[in-house]
């Protein structure tokens, strides 16, 4: 089995390829990540993962583009649901590149992390199977969070410390709690 691998960042890729290589599948990684602010962090976690993929062998797919004010421009209106937006956006962009490179399943590191909305998530990658036409590949990942942690800091990869978007960086930084949006509808 061949799975395209979303990466948000080398940290949260580490336990899902151990676990995906395990089962015996073929992981290839691919990082489209529009949604990160500022632009030197975007770099950071870009070089980050070229450091890390080079480490375990990891082939990995980079669609550089830094699409900031498209980010902005769609979220903006609505920043409550900028998660569910930046989900349905990766996870629509991996299923498109995994369906046209042939490979069999597309799923994101996403699910690893224990900040995330995990059901947001999994029900974005379910949509985009659903219309893109190529397995998603779910898995819980959260359980080797710890494991993936404790790797990372050994390897001493950057760990950033907010997902990513101007909004996440404005609540670590103001101590905001995110705003939870209703999942029903990803576009």
């Amino acid at each position: 089995m061949k799975i395209l691998l979303h990466i948000c960042c080398a940290n949260c890729a580490i336990f899902p390829i151990e676990k995906i290589r395990e089962e015996g599948s073929e992981v290839t990684g691919y990082f489209f990540n529009p949604n990160i602010h500022p632009y030197r962090e975007y770099r950071r976690r870009l070089d980050c993962l070229k450091e890390y993929s080079e480490k375990i062998g990891l082939s990995v797919i980079y669609r550089d583009e830094y699409l900031l004010e498209e980010f902005l421009k769609n979220v903006s209106h609505r920043h409550q649901d900028r998660c569910k937006y930046c989900y349905v956006l990766r996870l629509d962009a991996t299923a498109r590149e995994a369906k046209e490179r042939g490979f069999d399943r597309f799923s994101t590191t996403l699910l690893q992390s224990t900040h995330q909305d995990h059901g947001m998530i999994k029900e974005a990658g379910e949509r985009a199977a659903k219309e893109i036409g190529i397995p998603f590949h779910y898995e819980d990942f959260r359980k080797g969070w710890r494991k993936g942690l404790e790797i990372s800091k050994g390897m001493e990869l950057y760990r950033q410390q907010y997902c990513g978007c101007i909004y996440s960086e404005k609540e670590r930084f103001m101590g905001a709690k995110p705003i939870k949006s209703d999942s029903s509808e990803l576009k």
